[in-house]
């Protein structure tokens, strides 16, 4: 038997609000996972579940519970569940956001089902970029926050570093998107089946979506990613991601490397491949216009890299996966 390894921490804020059956039956599904995950190898990776809350007293956010009880806590990534009432109001909200903006920071991963979006879009993390709500929500979410993309037709929207549910039930789709992340899509498709739920549209198909490698340490590479999934990785250069990092080219290449995995080409041609993948199955724009949108100039270039990281050409692909 090989070493045992630290499980991924995933935490739960309890904010004002929320809906505890949904918190709980997020606890429950993780908790299924590990065990599922068990029966097929003693030595798969684990789900720590935590929960988080507020704390007048030491005015911060401090764990309130621990499936695996073990010194330190590091959320990998932190949910925010939804709520039935109404959307929290922003100075409730407020509180959360600094400790929210440092665990995404540090690396962390963070999402939001149905209302629990009004207290992450509370960070400005998202801004400018494309999010989801329940559609009830819809409209309060875009005049509060107008400088988020809203798009409350998607029930799920991936964006990497960031990943927003619209509908109540969405936590059941986000949990097993963890779960396929963490252990796998064997484990998220027994989990699924167990709990008698369809899982995630997008993990049931052979290709899965990119997730970048975020919880590696490198604050200055760290930072680049953000600013290249917040830009879609368009009209991007060598010398202004290694200029955003502070570092010279080469110190940045190997670094950024070391960190993700990837070249930062790679990385960006993976990056643009996702966008496309969702306008392929979303939309009905032509695939000349999608390789521009995404930032080809070259429709050509477009359709090898997307056959090389996916390994269907574009048209392909939304014949098979096209909504």
């Amino acid at each position: 038997m090989g070493a045992a390894r630290d499980p991924v921490e995933i935490g739960l804020l309890v904010y004002p609000g929320v809906q505890e059956a949904a918190v709980l039956g997020l606890t429950d599904l993780f908790q299924l996972a590990n065990r599922l995950a068990s029966e097929r190898s003693p030595d798969a990776l684990r789900l720590r579940v935590t929960h988080w809350q507020w704390q007048e007293a030491s005015q911060t956010v401090i764990p309130t519970f621990d499936s695996e009880p073990r010194p330190g806590y590091g959320p990998a990534m932190v949910i925010l569940p939804p709520t039935l009432g109404d959307p929290i109001p922003r100075e409730a909200a407020a509180p959360y956001a600094d400790w929210l903006r440092a665990r995404h920071a540090a690396g962390a991963t963070l999402g939001s089902v149905c209302a629990g979006a009004f207290v992450l879009a509370e960070t400005g993390l998202l801004s400018g970029r494309v999010a989801t709500t329940h559609w009830a929500y819809r409209d309060a979410l875009a005049i509060r926050f107008p400088d988020i993309l809203l798009d409350a037709d998607k029930l799920v929207i991936d964006d990497g570093d960031i990943i927003t549910a619209g509908g109540y039930m969405a936590w059941t789709d986000l949990g097993l998107k963890l779960v396929d992340r963490v252990l796998g899509p064997t484990v998220m498709i027994e989990t699924a089946r167990f709990m008698l739920v369809d899982p995630p549209g997008r993990e049931q198909r052979f290709y899965s979506p990119f997730a970048p490698r975020l919880n590696h340490g490198d604050e200055a590479i760290l930072k680049v990613q953000h600013w290249l999934q917040a830009r879609g990785a368009r009209d991007v250069t060598l010398a202004s991601m290694a200029e955003h990092a502070a570092l010279e080219e080469r110190t940045f290449l190997r670094r950024f490397r070391n960190a993700t995995g990837l070249k930062p080409t790679e990385y960006c041609q993976h990056l643009r491949v996702g966008k496309a993948r969702d306008m392929l199955e979303t939309t009905t724009r032509s695939i000349d216009q999608i390789a521009w949108d995404v930032g080809y100039d070259d429709p050509g270039s477009f359709r090898k890299v997307f056959a090389r990281i996916t390994g269907l050409v574009p048209g392909d692909y939304r014949r098979r996966f096209g909504v």
